[in-house]
């Protein structure tokens, strides 16, 4: 990773007043999102903000938490003297870290049973993060709806199509996948369980596993682009 993306401003904009943060990873934007601030994507800058009608106090409070934030994860933020702290705020790992797990797990598997007991956790009736999905965005549709103004109750029949027509497609294709791989009882053809143990024959001598090395794939070349058509003579 760039040294760049450990770097931020989190200053109050001279000409808006808004309170601005630019720069960081993901990672850096996450945080920043969890302490309040929102997105701002344009064609050719991304920058995050706090929301609009905050008073000053609560500017502040929220900006410095930011800083302790990200400082105590190791990224160098260049702040406003009100927005200065010594505090370092750690922040708990996030849901979103605990599903992305699976994809590690997934990424590690060496059988089809690996894979689909991976993907149990997003496809489970009940319990499934498929479902909680659900559940939330079902919950969103109902919140938009006591509001009672005519974008809400747009809002909500846009969540309940988010929910019905596209997510359970996704949970409907995921699970046909699941139960396949829970079918076929395979090993990877590439992946194997290694046992860190190097056999008598083995010629190198710095071998710490007698796994035999990946696969060398020669890619296919492009066909060579196509001549252009003579052009007509003249009469």
């Amino acid at each position: 990773m760039a040294l760049a993306d450990r770097y931020l401003t989190l200053q109050r904009d001279v000409h808006s007043g808004e309170v601005l943060a630019r720069g960081g990873d993901p990672e850096a934007h996450s945080i920043l999102e969890r302490t309040g601030f929102v997105p701002v994507v344009r064609v050719h800058e991304h920058y995050h903000r706090l929301p609009t009608g905050l008073d000053e106090a609560e500017e502040e409070r929220l900006a410095t938490r930011a800083v302790a934030r990200l400082r105590a994860v190791q990224y160098h933020v260049a702040c406003d003297t009100a927005f200065e702290t010594d505090l370092r705020e750690a922040h708990d790992l996030p849901l979103g870290a605990l599903v992305a797990h699976q994809a590690e797990r997934i990424r590690q598997a060496t059988t089809t049973e690996d894979v689909a007991d991976a993907l149990t956790e997003l496809t489970a009736a009940h319990d499934g993060v498929l479902a909680a999905l659900d559940e939330i965005l079902t919950a969103t549709a109902e919140f938009h709806l006591g509001l009672g103004g005519p974008a809400d109750i747009a809002t909500a029949a846009r969540l309940r199509h988010l929910a019905e027509g596209r997510l359970d497609v996704i949970r409907a294709d995921l699970a046909a996948v699941r139960t396949d791989l829970a079918d076929r009882h395979e090993p990877h053809p590439q992946r194997s369980v290694c046992s860190a143990e190097v056999g008598p024959n083995e010629r190198e001598a710095s071998a710490v596993c007698g796994c035999p090395p990946p696969l060398r794939t020669t890619p296919t070349p492009s066909p060579p682009p196509a001549l252009p058509a003579p052009a007509a003579r003249r009469r």
